[in-house]
């Protein structure tokens, strides 16, 4: 930290700032490792489909893009074998996403790197200030 505290103005320290510094000491994590092409916004799209799978404009809307981006991913995760899609029995013209058996198990494998990066920053700042840091995040993100 005080490497960025030369670099930035205290003034300047503000959340978002701070939040990209973590997110990118996690981009560098998993950029060191092989996930076969994958990156973090493939993560986010994966592990936004529920088990009863999704379709695609419903998917776009939870992880804040596109129905048009969200689709190039699902393209793209289907093509790699993580999702598949199906006509919605409903309306013929949705696609319906729902993940594949390789798809649970790399959500599965990033969730476990996420829980060691996680128990990473616990033993940084010791457990209960982490614990409290998390229920804040978890209030201020989920009550959107």
């Amino acid at each position: 930290m005080s490497s960025v505290k030369r670099v930035f103005p205290s003034e300047e320290l503000h959340a978002t700032l701070l939040m990209g510094l973590l997110f990118r000491e996690v981009r560098q994590v998993f950029a060191a490792e092989d996930w076969k092409g994958l990156r973090q916004s493939h993560f986010r799209v994966m592990s936004a489909v529920p088990p009863e799978g999704i379709s695609v404009t419903e998917l776009g809307e939870r992880v804040g893009m596109s129905k048009q981006g969200c689709g190039q991913f699902v393209t793209s995760l289907v093509g790699s074998g993580h999702l598949r899609t199906e006509p919605e029995p409903s309306d013929r013209r949705v696609r319906r996403v729902r993940r594949t058996p390789k798809g649970n198990r790399t959500v599965a494998a990033v969730t476990k790197r996420m829980l060691e990066i996680e128990e990473s920053w616990a033993e940084r700042v010791g457990e209960r200030r982490y614990r409290i840091f998390r229920s804040v995040l978890e209030e201020l993100a989920l009550e959107q």
